[in-house]
């Protein structure tokens, strides 16, 4: 299986729809619907024409994984949108891990510092995927003003990307 990581735009909203909402709501019970969402139908002027990206993780032309990233300040983003399809998860194909690392690298070069993201108590594996790629858990009260809250989100993780040596 050759996986295939490309930049989205909105013409495959309707796809990241299908793809988010069936975890969300099928597999993690979270009760969130795609009005909660309506970046999803948004993507270039959400994500892209704000200095941030949307990625999308293709096999044999399906859309399998997803990840995002929104530029709330000069120097800080926040991790949005991260998911894979349940059956092509794990470090046989390792989808999340490319989806995170062609985030990062996309930070890098763009001068972004400060890495957050929201998640949910609920998605354990999520968390320790990111606590293994060095994100640190912080107290809500702790992030930056201009972060955007996501209502459904309980758990908080910031990354210090390009480090003053």
């Amino acid at each position: 299986m050759e996986i295939h990581i490309q930049q989205l735009n909105n013409t495959y909203s309707d796809q990241l729809i299908d793809l988010i909402l069936t975890i969300q709501q099928k597999e993690f019970n979270i009760p969130i619907t795609v009005e909660d969402q309506p970046d999803l139908k948004q993507i270039e002027s959400f994500y892209i024409q704000a200095g941030g990206n949307f990625w999308g993780a293709f096999i044999d032309g399906e859309l399998v994984g997803s990840i995002a990233l929104v530029k709330f300040d000069e120097k800080e983003a926040a991790i949005r949108k991260m998911f894979v399809k349940k059956e092509f998860r794990g470090k046989e194909l390792n989808i999340a891990q490319k989806l995170l690392e062609i985030l990062i690298t996309f930070c890098r070069e763009n001068k972004i510092d400060h890495l957050y993201l929201g998640t949910v108590s609920v998605l354990g594996a999520a968390m320790r995927f990111y606590e293994r790629n060095h994100f640190v858990q912080v107290e809500k009260e702790n992030l930056p003003d201009t972060f955007p809250l996501m209502s459904a989100d309980n758990v908080f993780y910031k990354l210090k990307i390009n480090e003053e040596i």
